[in-house]
């Protein structure tokens, strides 16, 4: 893995203090990058932080909750204050929450879902956009592959399509500005919310061609390729981590 990479940037992840996020703000700091970790669990994201001290890694946390604008703007203030500007935005935060059938899911449902799945990026990415002109800079989302093909999970997977869609746009508009804009669509990923589902997991795992489920690193080594000079002439894309499912059936993650 080279060590500089990231040498000199600065970088904002959102939900880091967890899974994705954590794994995010670990391999952007192992290549030379000073992070800020921004996150509604604000005491999970200061233990990351003090991981990141322990390797010498310039870091610190915020408290954020995407679902909040004001919250966004001053996280994301806070960020540029500490380091003195922004380079890289990288958004993790997003997740599936428990509701009934199509039928039976209410607006408040789809309410929800929409809130913290798209509009959380729409929060960070109108609250960073102005910084990541100033460096011409770039912005990488987690989206998810239920964007990308029919797995049910209604709200969330319309929520990970419009992400997507915004991705394409949003990187056709700020690219002559020098910034790009890109998007890691990953399949299921061995984090907190399969804590207590071992068996469905074991289950899903036999889904994908290779044999397992991601893990975050996985896709933390997405996120810093796209985040890097290696992806200098990489924009509004949606890249699938997903462990070959794609190729396999849409219906390989209904287990």
């Amino acid at each position: 893995m080279p060590s500089d990479r990231f040498a000199r940037r600065r970088a904002l992840i959102t939900g880091g203090g967890h899974g994705i996020g954590r794994a995010c703000a670990h391999r952007l700091a192992d290549e030379g990058a000073r992070v800020v970790l921004a996150d509604v669990d604000l005491e999970a994201a200061e233990k990351v932080v003090a991981e990141l001290v322990e390797k010498d890694v310039e870091a610190t946390a915020v408290g954020c909750d995407v679902t909040d604008t004001a919250s966004v703007d001053a996280a994301v203030a806070q960020a540029v204050e500490r380091l003195g500007g922004l380079d890289v935005l990288v958004h993790t935060v997003g997740g599936g929450l428990g509701h009934p059938d199509f039928l039976r899911t209410s607006d408040d449902d789809w309410h929800q879902q929409l809130e913290l799945n798209l509009m959380g990026v729409v929060r960070s990415l109108r609250a960073a956009l102005p910084h990541l002109v100033q460096t011409r800079g770039n912005a990488v989302m987690i989206g998810s592959v239920n964007g990308m093909v029919s797995v049910g999970s209604e709200p969330y997977s319309a929520a990970k399509a419009g992400l997507q869609n915004m991705t394409h746009n949003l990187a056709a508009e700020y690219g002559p500005h020098g910034v790009r804009i890109n998007l890691v669509a990953p399949g299921t990923i061995r984090t907190r919310v399969w804590d207590h589902q071992p068996d469905r997991m074991e289950r899903l795992a036999q889904s994908y061609p290779l044999g397992r489920i991601g893990e975050p690193e996985d896709i933390a080594a997405a996120v810093a390729y796209l985040a890097s000079d290696d992806a200098s002439w990489v924009t509004g894309i949606s890249l699938p981590v997903e462990g070959g499912a794609l190729a396999a059936g849409p219906y390989a993650w209904r287990g």
